[in-house]
């Protein structure tokens, strides 16, 4: 297996985007008055927020309705990448430094991250050759990915049925994490750092203070800032509530099952037709379905009220089953597995298919952090949300993702 390695000219860029969110200024850091920052939301996004924020010295309170990652950020697969599908480039390059964080955050906070690549392919001849197509943009863009044979295959994943695939593409940087106990660990960090922690701790509205000063109106009191950031992921009413602006969304639920510890059976993220699986350093096996719920009336109404489970355990289980048994195909024994943990996850996804990030244009106390894809994104966007947070001034980078677009490019990954 070979790989192409960046460009100058990709490497220069890329290399400027990572580079330029890991220090802030001395000025920023060495204010008199720290700034003081509400975070709204504890998920990833919003733990990793706060904690870049508290490392450069800002006032900063999280607050969490419920228990830190116990909604998008408990429901995802966790699977951090720069793939074929993030795209246009500027996208793909906002992943790939998001990439480059995960490895910092490893080494400075010791969360494991689970390296080694991801393998995909699809069972559609068409589907296959576009995919073909898509690794080989991929390396134009820096990315060290290429279609693989069979021995390769095999040579990496020995347990792993690819079916009739006579090539796979193997993408080499993707990881994966537990994405609870990194919330958990970059909360812990930010307090760590000075940061106030607030769980059960919902927020129902706000006012502006003739001072300027934010009063948010929380169920654990009233509480002033100067600036609040709204990581409230897949909650629409929350911005048009807190940010007065609308943000179109279309979040979409999704399975993901979580198996007790079992013997190793795959070392690499495998994106299977209907399936991704991986298996974390402790033995769990994470597995998510590829396609939503069916599109019936019966359904819609079921998950209108986006619930995060199913309404008993029986049912739970028929699901579960039901994605290990689409797994078995590629994985043989995998659905012997014992099943720890069922959830549905509705991820955050604005209608264009990429994040927002950045002031509100109708509150300017109010910033937006609404993340597509939230994993492979909370160490890079919580750097560049606290330089511009703590600097007023325009990161490098992010200029795409603004909440002033327009959202009418309807994008499918």
């Amino acid at each position: 297996m070979t790989f192409r390695s960046l460009s100058a000219l990709d490497r220069r860029a890329f290399l400027t985007l990572s580079a330029a969110s890991l220090t802030l200024p001395a000025t920023a850091r060495a204010q008199s008055t720290p700034k003081r920052v509400a975070v709204i939301g504890g998920g990833i996004i919003g733990a990793s927020i706060t904690y870049h924020l508290a490392r450069e010295g800002a006032q900063v309170t999280l607050l969490e309705r419920n228990r830190l990652a116990s909604r998008a950020s408990r429901g995802t697969f966790a699977w951090v990448n720069a793939t074929w599908a993030k795209q246009p480039r500027h996208y793909h390059t906002l992943n790939q430094a998001g990439v480059v964080g995960w490895k910092r955050l490893q080494s400075t906070l010791n969360i494991p991250v689970r390296w080694g690549g991801s393998l995909e392919w699809f069972t559609a001849s068409d589907r296959q050759n576009r995919l073909v197509e898509q690794i080989a943009e991929q390396a134009e863009w820096g990315e060290p990915a290429e279609m693989i044979s069979r021995d390769d295959m095999a040579a990496l994943e020995p347990n792993v049925n690819f079916g009739q695939a006579d090539r796979v593409a193997y993408s080499p940087n993707d990881g994966a994490v537990d994405p609870v106990f990194a919330t958990k660990a970059l909360a812990a960090a930010a307090v760590s750092a000075g940061a106030i922690v607030k769980e059960n701790c919902g927020v129902n509205g706000m006012s502006i203070e003739e001072s300027g000063t934010v009063k948010l109106h929380a169920e654990c009191g009233s509480l002033r800032f100067d600036d609040i950031v709204l990581a409230t992921g897949a909650d629409r009413e929350a911005t048009k509530m807190l940010g007065k602006i609308d943000i179109p969304q279309r979040s979409t639920p999704g399975v993901i099952v979580i198996t007790n510890p079992a013997p190793r059976l795959i070392n690499r993220i495998i994106v299977a037709p209907g399936v991704h699986i991986h298996q974390r350093d402790d033995g769990r096996i994470v597995l998510g379905e590829q396609d939503g719920a069916p599109d019936t009336p019966a359904h819609a109404a079921r998950l209108q009220n986006r619930p995060e489970r199913f309404p008993n355990a029986d049912f739970a289980n028929q699901h579960a089953l039901r994605i290990l048994g689409i797994a078995e195909k590629f994985v043989p024994g995998i659905i012997a597995s014992d099943i720890e943990d069922v959830i549905i996850g509705w991820r955050p996804l604005p209608i264009d298919g990429h994040p927002v990030i950045g002031r509100s244009p109708r509150l300017k106390n109010a910033y937006l952090a609404i993340m597509h894809s939230g994993v492979s994104l909370a160490p890079i966007a919580g750097d560049l949300i606290a330089r511009e947070i703590l600097t007023g001034k325009n990161a490098i980078g992010i200029d795409h993702y603004r909440p002033d677009r327009a959202f009418d490019d309807i994008r499918r990954y």
